[in-house]
Formats: structure tokens, sequence, C-alpha cells
């Protein structure tokens, strides 16, 4: 005699239920442990064409009382600029080479298209955003970093003054990766770099870099959801770690100076940054200092 079970619709409300219980306990200790913290989220070019979600989670995170600040970048809408407005794309180490008629285009976009679009978006969905470069307010001051790049900015101090000021009044700062020195007003700045270097001039719990990869592999294809800065180096050495992952993870460990936890984790997918922050889990790859 085989026995059968019909789900009712009561049923089915009394799962969902329990999957809302169990969903708060896990991710309520993570909300009280990061309420009042800052956290830094750079947000890659290639990742812009899915930022709903992330924007989305953004804004919750704020409502529940963290203090986040979104870097970007915009590497694709540069270059699609670029061509059409017929300026040859050059690159050098993996660093766009920024002659003076490149470097208008660069802050066109990063300033007009990018970073207003994000804090558009933002408002949108019921988010106070602010936008901002590293030019203001002497925020991030740099030097050119080599000659033959042009343009390119290499960070030598970051004054979070300002950004401080505005999480103070309620807002979410969306910050463009460009920076000035002497003699020097405007430099193209690695967005990574420009992250990783507010992180740690805040002192930021954590610095999440949302790529479009979901963290650091194994050799076998297998996700590293933790490893330390040891660890990390070694893989490097042994050439697990390469290409470009190699600087981002390299911005990462600079950032564990000061700043307690790194994060690179998919953008592309929905709900990521809730998922790695508020979930046991987690969705990519989290870097901790060693061990004292």
């Amino acid at each position: 005699m085989t026995t059968t079970f019909s789900i009712t619709s009561e049923d089915n409300l009394t799962n969902n239920y329990q999957l809302i219980a169990q969903v708060l306990h896990e991710a309520l200790p993570y909300i009280d442990f990061l309420k009042g913290k800052t956290l830094v989220i750079k947000l890659g070019g290639s990742t812009l064409t899915h930022q709903k979600y992330i924007l989305q989670d953004i804004v919750l995170l704020r409502s529940l009382g963290t203090h986040p600040v979104l870097v970007h970048g915009g590497g694709p809408y540069i270059n699609e600029w670029l061509k059409k407005l017929d300026v040859p794309s050059r690159f050098q180490n993996g660093l766009r080479v920024t002659d003076a008629e490149t470097l208008d285009i660069v802050r066109m976009v990063l300033l007009g298209q990018v970073n207003q679009g994000l804090v558009a978006v933002l408002a949108e969905m019921g988010g106070k955003a602010i936008g901002v470069s590293g030019t203001d307010g002497n925020t991030i001051h740099a030097r050119i970093a080599d000659e033959r790049l042009g343009f390119v900015g290499a960070i030598e101090a970051v004054d979070p003054s300002l950004l401080q000021m505005l999480i103070e009044q309620g807002y979410i700062p969306v910050v463009a990766p460009l920076g000035q020195g002497a003699g020097v007003p405007c430099l193209n700045i690695n967005a990574d770099l420009v992250a990783s270097h507010i992180a740690r001039a805040m002192h930021a719990e954590k610095l999440i870099f949302l790529s479009n990869v979901s963290g650091i592999y194994r050799t076998d294809g297998s996700l590293i959801s933790e490893l330390n800065q040891v660890e990390a180096q070694q893989l490097i050495a042994d050439g697990t770690i390469h290409g470009g992952m190699i600087p981002k993870v390299a911005a990462c460990l600079e950032a564990l100076s000061t700043v307690s936890r790194v994060h690179i984790v998919d953008g592309r997918e929905p709900h990521t940054l809730l998922r790695e922050l508020f979930t046991d889990q987690g969705a990519g790859t989290m870097i901790v200092r060693d061990a004292p």
C-alpha cells in the first residue's frame, strides 16, 4: 500500500514562515555586528550592467545601519566612447594609456555617465546618495605613475574627511576613481586601488570587490571560501592566482593593514552582497589577516 502526501496552501505558508525564520536567525548576528561599520564596495566596470540587485543591496545595507561607500569603475563605457569618438585605446601592463584627449573622455564618462547614473538609480530605490570623485575635497592625492602612461595616477595619500562627513549626514558616497597631484588637476586611477586606499584610510570593517568571477579558485576549479594573507601570497607564487586576478588580490592584501576582511564576489549574481555578508556559507572568497 502506498502512502501519499498532499501539500496544501497552509503547508506552503508554514514552510515560508519557517524559511523566513531560518534566514533571519542566520542573518541577525551579522546585521548586528556590521551596524555602524564602514563597508567599502568596489563595483567593477564589467558588472555595471548587473547593477540593479547590487544597488538594492546597498540601499538595504544603509537602512540596516551600515555605512556603505561605493567606488566604481567604468572601463567598458570608456572604451565604447573612445570608439564612438574614434580615439584609439592603448594599454600598457594592463593600465590605460591616458593622454589629454583620453582623460577628457574618461572624466566625461566616469563623472557624467557612470557616477551620476548610479546616484540616480540609488535615489529611485529610496537611497540617499551623492556622487563625488577623488578630486573633490582633496580626497585622493596622487602623482603621475609613469610618464609613458600619461595622466595615470599612483595614490600617495587619501583624506577621508569628505566621505566621513557625507556618511554622518546619512548619504551613500559614490566615488569616481580620479585624483589630483601637484600641478596635475586630474589623474585617472585604477578603481581597485582607489577602493583599497579608501578602505584603509577609513579603517573600514570590510572591503568588497564585485567582479565578474565568484572569487579565487583552486587548480581543480573549486572555489576557495576563505584564506589568509600568507595563503594568498603562496597562490600567487605558484601561479594559481594569475592574470588580472593578481593586481586585485594585491589590492586586497594591501588593504588588510587596517581592514579586517576583504571579499571577492561575483557582482553578476542576484543579491550577492547580502549572501556574502549575512549568510554562513557566503558567496565568494574572503581574505583575512594572518593570525598574530
